[in-house]
């Protein structure tokens, strides 16, 4: 009994193996790119602004918030949305003036 000759057809699912694993590793290369991460932030974003005006909404009810000499008559939602920002502005600053410390520190240490 003979074995059918399988020379072209071998060669051809050697080419369709490698061309699949070749087409895996592209998109192994492109499943972690930049533009995947932003278009990832911006979805996040924007559930955040959507459960953000939800929480507005539901808070319309005006308070008054006195500061030093301000006095002010906002919705609870926008009151707190003002304190959340700025809280993150803070902490923002807080941020950057340390990593600025620690340039300058990396700076010195290489110089």
């Amino acid at each position: 009994m003979t074995t059918p000759d399988t020379g072209p057809v071998g060669e051809d699912a050697d080419a369709i193996l490698s061309e699949r694993d070749r087409l895996r590793q592209t998109v192994a290369d492109v499943e972690h790119t930049k533009t995947r991460a932003t278009w990832f932030g911006v979805i996040i974003g924007a559930i955040i602004l959507v459960l953000l005006l939800v929480f507005i909404v539901q808070n319309l009810e005006s308070q008054r918030i006195e500061l030093i000499f301000w006095e002010v008559n906002l919705p609870l939602g926008i009151s707190l949305l003002i304190a959340a920002i700025a809280g993150a502005l803070v902490v923002a600053l807080i941020g950057g003036l340390r990593m600025l410390q620690l340039r300058r520190a990396l700076r010195r240490a290489v110089e």
